[in-house]
């Protein structure tokens, strides 16, 4: 840890510091969990990276080689799940678009699906930013309504899958919030990510209500991370 302006003395005395009535077996334990953390965030700090790398083009090789691994135990580690860095209220949102896409007996979940869910999630960003530019949580609504398929004759069973355009939009967000410098992927870069993906549904209702994509990562940047 030698490159950062921190060392072993600082971590004692500011735990010591903090505890000064705790024991011995008390101190371990807070210990233990504080080296999680540190370890959680070297793990996050080399993920950063990594996802930059690979934006840039770099291979798995070249990667693992950066680390000083294998180019599979590189991937195998680093390689990140599909909602792996979302926060919980985008995980959320994602799980009522499934939803949304369900009760409307719709065989994929597409990005009108994805913006309903993120309408779904008052404590959003994402809601913040949709309610303040077009009025009302109602107005947004009733522009989805208008452009959403007719519901499907019989109810899908089990897993819906993504509609490609529904792909592409959570990649999208997944970049929007890497731009901004962001940890974690919040209901704010999945809306970014949905007028990202042009001609997609979603894209269209968000211009039709009077957002751009730049206005947008304005709205989203003034606003900070969530």
């Amino acid at each position: 840890m030698s490159p950062l302006d921190i060392n072993l003395a600082d971590l004692i005395a500011r735990l010591d510091e903090e505890l000064p009535e705790a024991g011995d077996l008390a101190h371990i334990s807070e210990a233990r969990l504080r080296a999680q953390t540190l370890s959680d965030l070297g793990d996050q700090l080399i993920d950063h990276y990594v996802s930059k790398a690979k934006r840039s083009g770099a291979s798995w090789t070249e990667i693992g080689d950066a680390i000083g691994v294998s180019k599979q135990a590189a991937q195998q580690r680093h390689a990140p799940g599909p909602f792996e860095r979302f926060t919980e209220t985008n995980r959320h949102g994602i799980v009522l678009a499934q939803e949304a896409a369900r009760t409307r007996k719709h065989e994929s979940i597409g990005t009108a699906h994805l913006l309903l869910g993120l309408l779904g999630e008052s404590q959003g960003l994402a809601y913040e930013v949709l309610t303040a530019q077009a009025g009302t949580e109602q107005r947004v609504r009733d522009a989805v309504a208008e452009v959403l398929p007719p519901a499907g004759a019989k109810a899908p069973r089990g897993h819906i899958a993504f509609a490609e355009e529904s792909k592409e939009a959570i990649e999208q967000a997944r970049n929007a919030s890497a731009e901004l410098g962001h940890d974690r992927v919040g209901t704010e870069h999945m809306l970014l990510g949905l007028i990202r993906v042009e001609g997609s549904t979603a894209a269209g209702i968000l211009r039709d209500l009077g957002f751009t994509p730049d206005g947008l990562r304005e709205a989203v940047a003034a606003r900070g991370e969530r």
